[in-house]
């Protein structure tokens, strides 16, 4: 496992923000048929902005880390920010993935935005 940072150990290692938020304001899941990454976020949101974030993951250590990264990069930001926030941006905070392993960055912002999608349909936004 060389070939990933010492922050994407890190992260694998000591994931933070895992767990499952019960009365979640949003909820996304995202997954990939080939890899077998699996990524449930769970949101709870104050005045536009993220208030707390948990994950679950079933997958790979860059998918564990990813779901990680992703969860610290979100709390406190508003809505907006974190809609805005790429693949790129996560594989970047991450100090970098193996090429074989970016699409993991893409399930966990797809599998946060899903999770605010889910509660502006819930808001009837």
């Amino acid at each position: 496992m060389a070939f990933y940072s010492e922050k994407v150990m890190d992260h694998f290692a000591n994931p933070r923000n895992i767990g499952e938020i019960k009365d979640a304001d949003g909820v996304g899941e995202v997954g990939n048929p080939v890899c077998g990454d699996m990524m449930t976020f769970y949101i709870k949101v104050k005045d536009n902005k993220i208030e707390d974030v948990k994950f679950k993951t079933f997958g790979c250590g860059a998918a564990i880390a990813v779901s990680s990264i992703v969860s610290e990069m979100a709390v406190g930001k508003t809505l907006d920010e974190v809609m805005n926030l790429t693949n790129a941006d996560v594989a970047k905070a991450l100090g970098g993935l193996p090429p074989n392993k970016m699409h993991c960055s893409n399930l966990g912002a797809d599998a946060l935005h899903r999770a605010i999608e889910n509660y502006k349909i819930k808001q009837g936004k």
